[in-house]
């Protein structure tokens, strides 16, 4: 049954292998998934796709089918332009044919080699391409000083060559040179009304294609960068959520941990006090749940008079005596999320590893700075496993990376005269303090 204005979370099979909470369905091969996707590997399947390709599809529908890049092929057709040439050679209308055959095959073999090297960069920008255009450069010549006529349209297919290799700030000179050198050689052999026209196709031909070519790859470039940044910024995501639901429910099992044992030992003898501990624990569940939620969401903001009134009584639980100790100026509401976090890890630690009798959280605040310092004086795990200045476990790496966003700092280790210390320092009033503080706000899911 469901209370009347309490929250409540109902749990049971719906069959096909899935679990409903409420009313969220989760399958259990998105656990599987999950799993593998930590190494990006597919388990097979649409429904098992890594989650950067479930990214890629509901974000950049159009991107599914974006076709082949371009290669070569696409300036292939262009050697029709090429007919001419071969039909004045198989009528026999040129004198030493065997000479334009070859000249025909080499030029058509360095026209591909070029075209197809222009499409990777660098491929593109290596000696060998640029040999090879020059090469080409000298072949056309010889063909249209040799032949004219239908040959001297090999300058507008070396234009197109030049264009796809030579595409950047330079392209412009380039084009203009090649054209007038066109238009010089198409002089020499036919005349004003060839050089006109050979001159203005080889330019037209050399820019049009950079021009075409460099939009296309910038475009890919730039739908490529936009992705990124999409499946960053879901990775982003996925890290923040984890890092709170370790925050979460670290500190809460462990309250939970020590109140069920301190009902157990306190339920022989102390009935009323035992009944306490349990409604303490009811207290803590449900409040865990609105604090999951809200992590989800990406909701969920700290404070620090909150935290530090849950340490009080996680530590009384343990049997831990609680030292608050607190001056200097108000805090900001950034500030004092950040500063719970930090109280909440550090306290988990002391109830769960330390064995300690006593400990201290202590804040002082000045105009510019403020700093969280908590000391117990235990002797267990967390007591003798971090060096001085190293920052171990998840749970304190999280919190490292939150101050640092915020432009902060955080030290772990073992205190001069026994125990454990943790000090959290932080600058007040930056507008990094607010972002670090609470997490990116979700969109809340449909209900």
């Amino acid at each position: 049954m469901r209370a009347t204005g309490t929250p409540s979370l109902c749990v049971h099979r719906s069959g096909a292998g899935s679990v409903t909470f409420g009313s969220y369905a989760v399958r259990s091969y998105a656990v599987r998934s999950y799993r593998h996707e930590a190494g990006h590997r597919p388990i097979g399947g649409d429904r098992d796709m890594t989650w950067r390709d479930r990214v890629r599809k509901r974000e950049f529908p159009d991107l599914d089918h974006p076709g082949p890049p371009p290669t070569g092929f696409v300036l292939l057709p262009w050697l029709l332009l090429g007919l001419g040439p071969l039909s004045s050679l198989l009528q026999g209308r040129i004198p030493h044919p065997w000479i334009g055959a070859l000249g025909l095959l080499a030029f058509d073999s360095l026209y591909i080699y070029v075209t197809f090297r222009s499409f990777d960069r660098a491929e593109r920008e290596s000696v060998s391409t640029r040999v090879a255009l020059g090469l080409m450069c000298l072949l056309t010549t010889g063909l249209a000083l040799g032949y004219g006529g239908d040959w001297l349209t090999f300058f507008p297919l070396l234009g197109l060559a030049a264009g796809a290799a030579l595409r950047g700030p330079r392209l412009g000179r380039t084009g203009v040179l090649l054209a007038v050198y066109a238009g010089a050689v198409s002089y020499l052999r036919g005349g004003w009304g060839d050089a006109s026209d050979t001159g203005y196709a080889t330019f037209l031909s050399s820019v049009v294609t950079a021009a075409i070519l460099s939009l296309t790859e910038a475009v890919r470039e730039l739908r490529a960068a936009r992705e990124e940044l999409a499946l960053r910024a879901v990775e982003k995501e996925r890290l923040r959520f984890s890092r709170d639901l370790h925050d979460l429910l670290g500190h809460t099992l462990s309250v939970v941990v020590v109140k069920s044992e301190a009902a157990r030992r306190l339920a022989p003898r102390d009935m009323d006090a035992a009944l306490a501990q349990i409604t303490d624990i009811e207290s803590v569940g449900r409040h865990a749940l609105t604090e999951i939620r809200e992590a989800v969401t990406g909701y969920r903001e700290g404070s620090l008079a909150t935290e530090l009134t849950r340490a009080r009584s996680a530590l009384s639980a343990a049997s831990v005596e609680p030292v608050f100790r607190q001056s200097g100026t108000p805090l900001d509401p950034q500030t004092e999320a950040l500063l719970g976090w930090v109280v909440r890890e550090a306290v988990t630690n002391v109830v769960r590893h330390s064995r300690a009798g006593r400990c201290e959280i202590q804040v002082e605040g000045t105009a510019e700075r403020v700093r969280l310092t908590v000391t117990d004086d235990g002797t267990g795990a967390g007591a003798g496993t971090r060096a001085p200045a190293g920052i171990g476990g998840t749970g304190l790496k999280g919190l490292t990376e939150r101050l640092a966003a915020a432009g902060g700092s955080l030290m772990a280790g073992p205190a001069p005269r026994g125990g454990f210390t943790v000090v959290a320092d932080l600058p007040l009033g930056t507008d990094a303090s607010a972002s670090a503080a609470t997490a990116p706000r979700a969109r809340r899911p449909p209900s």
